[in-house]
This record gives structure tokens, sequence and C-alpha cells, in this order.
């Protein structure tokens, strides 16, 4: 997948995962980023679950990804004591 595709994804997936955490505090970069980390987060957990990751521009791989950003969310929030 091509980068600007990553960070397109990577930037609805955060904002969306953003929303369903209640975090709205973020901008369009820390959205990117934890969007394109929860893509990778999401893809492993997938993986490990039987299932493929992240695997191009299709609601599937959104879905995948925004399931990693609320992980990555949760975690960060346990981490920070919140």
């Amino acid at each position: 997948m091509s980068i600007l595709l990553w960070i397109v994804l990577g930037a609805l997936a955060g904002f969306i995962a953003g929303k369903i955490m209640g975090n709205e505090k973020r901008g369009f970069l820390a959205n990117m980023l934890i969007g394109i980390l929860g893509a990778n987060i999401g893809g492993f957990a997938a993986s490990l679950l039987g299932g493929t990751g992240v695997t191009g521009f299709n609601p599937y791989s959104l879905l995948v990804a925004v399931g990693g950003a609320c992980l990555l969310l949760l975690i960060v929030r346990k981490i920070r004591g919140e």
C-alpha cells in the first residue's frame, strides 16, 4: 500500500478510534500516528487470531486499524492512570 494511503487510513482510523474512546484532544498528526500504529497492532492481532492484517484501503482494513488504535489508546490510558 502506498505511503499516501497509509497516511489517509491512519488518520481516519485514529480519528474514529478517538471518537470511540472519548479522546478528542488530539490533532491530525497525532490521529494519523495513532491510526498507523493501530493498524500495525491490529494487523498483528488479526494474524495471531488466524485472519489477515491490513490488506489495503478497504472496510476490513479500516476495521482492523480502528480496533488496533482503540487497543493502543486503552493501553496508553492504563499507563497514564486515567
